[in-house]
């Protein structure tokens, strides 16, 4: 059995990666509620506004697998430096811009950053405490509650600054935050020296542009448009580059994703279950916030307040709770009852009346949600990530993160689909979305009975 002997300062290094888990998520959100003001700025139509989201999205789902190997390879620290230096440098073009086309393009990079920084920060967090069952549940709460807590300040943020002050600083805020992360990481991140390998960059190229291509066809294609030649060509086309990534790789003598890591424990339930979370759960936040604004008439920052007992309950039972109930019952119990309560949670919220009451209506249901994503989440990224050797591990995180990315692109793409066959039913569309969700949580707890293995967490590394 090989000793442990624990960084001194991984305390403060998780500090810091919280806070860089929040400014990635903060960058998704805060922007929604500003972006009727950049409307009407800089001129975009209403498809074209949409791609202030879509530039991001396409950008860091699909660099994400790539970001994870440049990890393993030149280290995760490096990495990790090198993206908030792209974020922040994209935060400022995208602050400054004047055009669309230079505002897509600071998207676009920011995306690129976040895709370094995201798989970068969750190798170092396993390999500052894998060794260490106990401390690995209560880092990984606080992680989760780090990313709840970045899309509550983003929605809260985003009113703020679009009422009080203009809306370029929706992306200048994290010009300051990048530069004070990067002064800080040499100091708290220890350097470890990067392994001697080389990059598939042809694998690379395949596989992202075979996220790419999904994922662009998921967010850009419209309602009812789904049996369309357009669709279907960018989905098969996708298919096709997945494919020659899989022969290549089989082929490869350093792939980019050696094949033999689907094998791990749990790594690929773990993956498909992550992106089966992140359907479920980026619909009910997105639906429930219009609920809030469209139906009961809240204004967009009051609805972003409203959603605060929900991410204030998932922070607290993340830190406090969570880390605790995977040590003691195990991340397969967990994962079950976190899936059902969330199910229960969107089959409540499928049923909201038309004149509704936050207190009777949605305060419960959230309650309930926010409590089975806080039982769910982090023990579906450990059995993830399990299994993979300690080189692989930047590239097991950008696994895990590529699959919530997708996930949650593909969920939402199809909860719009169901939500817009209700035609002028607003509210009707509203909770076919929510059942649809509700079904999609029940099904991936079913697959969790099923597929994942039902070790406890009590190794150097969860293994399930």
């Amino acid at each position: 059995m090989t000793s442990y002997a624990p960084d001194p300062l991984r305390w403060w290094a998780l500090a810091l990666l919280c806070a860089a888990q929040f400014i990635v998520i903060l960058d998704t959100s805060i922007i929604g509620i500003a972006l009727p003001a950049i409307q009407q700025q800089l001129g975009f139509s209403a498809e074209g506004l949409s791609w202030i989201f879509n530039a991001y999205v396409i950008a860091f789902g699909g660099l994400l697998l790539l970001g994870g190997k440049l990890g393993d390879i030149f280290g995760s620290r490096r990495m990790f430096m090198l993206g908030f230096a792209i974020l922040t440098v994209a935060s400022l073009v995208a602050g400054l811009a004047g055009s669309q086309a230079q505002l897509l393009a600071g998207r676009a990079l920011q995306g690129v950053g976040a895709a370094l920084i995201a798989p970068s920060a969750l190798t170092i967090l396993m390999t500052l405490f894998g060794g260490n069952g106990r401390e690995l549940g209560k880092a990984f709460g606080f992680w989760g509650a780090a990313a709840a807590a970045g899309g509550t300040a983003g929605v809260f943020l985003g009113g703020v600054i679009t009422e009080w002050m203009s809306w370029p600083w929706t992306f200048l805020i994290n010009v300051p935050l990048g530069i004070l992360v990067l002064l800080v990481s040499p100091l708290v991140l220890r350097y470890r020296a990067p392994l001697v390998g080389r990059v598939d960059w042809l694998g690379a190229l395949l596989v992202t542009g075979a996220l790419v291509l999904a994922v662009y066809a998921i967010v850009t294609t419209e309602p009812g448009q789904w049996t369309s030649l357009r669709a279907w060509g960018l989905l098969a086309a996708a298919l096709g580059l997945l494919v020659a990534f899989f022969i290549s790789q089989a082929l490869q003598r350093e792939p980019l994703l050696p094949l033999r890591i689907l094998g791990a424990p749990n790594l690929a339930a773990g993956n498909l279950l992550m992106a089966l979370l992140g359907a479920a759960w980026i619909p009910l936040w997105f639906y429930l916030n219009l609920y809030l604004q469209q139906v009961l008439h809240l204004s967009a920052l009051f609805s972003g307040l409203a959603l605060l007992p929900m991410t204030v309950t998932i922070m607290v039972l993340m830190v406090a709770v969570s880390g605790r109930l995977v040590a003691r019952f195990g991340i397969k119990a967990n994962v079950i009852v976190g899936l059902l309560l969330m199910g229960g949670a969107l089959l409540l919220f499928a049923r909201l009346p038309s004149e509704g009451s936050f207190v009777v209506d949605v305060l419960p249901a959230s309650l309930l949600a926010a409590l089975g994503m806080s039982l769910a989440y982090i023990p579906t990224t450990m059995a993830g990530m399990s299994g993979a050797r300690p080189e692989e591990m930047g590239l097991a995180s950008g696994l895990i993160n590529t699959s919530y990315q997708v996930g949650s692109a593909i969920g939402l793409a199809v909860m719009v689909a169901l939500a817009s066959g209700r035609g002028a039913d607003m509210l009707g569309g509203f909770q076919a979305a929510f059942l649809g969700a509700a079904i999609v949580a029940v099904a991936a707890a079913i697959l969790t009975v099923v597929a994942l293995r039902g070790a406890r967490s009590s190794g150097a590394v969860p293994a399930g």
